[in-house]
């Protein structure tokens, strides 16, 4: 094989997914094609749902979701929908008053911890996103903000834990990635890095090797929380995917939204938290909803949800039974409500 074709080959297993990125479903009319579902009627509010909120499914996912099926739990999560129009009393555009934030792209909520808007955009835009209102644009992960956010960092002693959000964070390349632990492998207070990314599932090419040997090499104990909301969205792909993160010493965990018509049910959950332990991840929490304006149909209420849980503890070991949470804004930590 000559040295060219074996270049070639390389760099197409290096760019894998990207071109999985750039094999996504934008158009309503093309999604339902797809889907066999092309007799559902568009209507003017869900064109006006996806000119508020762009629809945005790589082909990765859709695969997942079930033809001809318009209840399908993948599907419901991406599709538009006429209900993301209406106001409800209650919901924000900024649920978790995360908007007055005084350092572009850094969020210092938590004490000993803070996030960093790694990057502004998505490989999926969830329906349910909290942050589907976030002024992404005036959070630019640009040079000089970087900057400011890594001497902030070094600053306050008090943090141990950065955490990369987004957006999503492996939407950036591993050399970015790389050159950004290097800067907070040199901050000595530093000790862990979590990194949340619904990427490593839509996309699973994602977890590339050169990702996994920069993750393990790194002095920082480093945690990938997933965002996996059921079972379905977990094929072997995505396991392999985890498998290999766990060989090279990642921490994994996920974090799941109740939502109704989606999750709401106990048997899904039990199968989704087993699921998640065959793929190697440890359930870590399931948040009730973040009141974002335009996500108010996807609402659990908290005794239903609390009902769920202890269902569900009847279900599945301890450890396969993630805590039930809410976030509040200005709050230091998180709300785990009892079950």
């Amino acid at each position: 094989m000559s040295h060219i074709i074996q270049q070639n080959i390389k760099q197409t297993i290096r760019d894998t997914w990207i071109s999985d990125l750039n094999n996504v479903v934008t158009d309503l009319s093309d999604l339902l094609k797809i889907l066999d579902l092309d007799e559902l009627a568009i209507t003017h509010a869900m064109l006006q749902a996806k000119k508020q909120f762009a629809l945005r499914v790589p082909l990765t996912f859709v695969n997942r979701i079930k033809k001809g099926d318009p209840n399908d739990p993948l599907l419901r999560q991406v599709l538009c929908s006429e209900k993301e129009m209406i106001i409800v009393d209650g919901y924000s555009t900024d649920p978790l008053e995360e908007q007055n934030n005084t350092i572009p792209g850094l969020l210092h909520k938590y004490r000993n911890r803070a996030l960093l808007i790694m990057k502004t955009n998505c490989a999926i835009n969830c329906r349910y996103c909290f942050r589907r209102h976030f002024p992404y644009q005036m959070n630019q992960g640009s040079k000089n903000n970087i900057t400011q956010i890594l001497a902030y960092i070094a600053e306050h002693t008090e943090l141990n834990e950065i955490i990369l959000s987004g957006g999503d964070p492996l939407m950036a390349k591993d050399h970015e990635l790389a050159q950004f632990i290097t800067h907070l492998e040199a901050i000595p207070h530093i000790k862990r890095l979590r990194i949340h990314s619904r990427l490593a599932v839509v996309i699973p090419n994602r977890i590339t090797d050169k990702l996994c040997q920069l993750l393990e090499k790194s002095r920082l104990d480093i945690i990938l929380v997933t965002h996996i909301n059921h079972p379905n969205e977990i094929d072997q792909s995505v396991i392999n995917a985890m498998h290999k993160l766990k060989q090279h010493n990642v921490t994994l965990l996920n974090q799941s939204v109740l939502l109704k018509n989606i999750n709401d049910n106990a048997k899904v959950l039990a199968n989704l938290s087993n699921q998640l332990f065959t793929a190697g991840i440890l359930p870590y929490y399931i948040h009730v909803l973040d009141k974002v304006q335009g996500a108010a149909h996807f609402f659990v209420d908290d005794k239903t949800a609390q009902q769920l849980m202890r269902q569900l503890a009847a279900q599945v070991s301890g450890y396969l039974v993630p805590k039930l949470a809410r976030e509040v804004g200005g709050e230091s930590n998180k709300r785990v409500l009892p079950y």
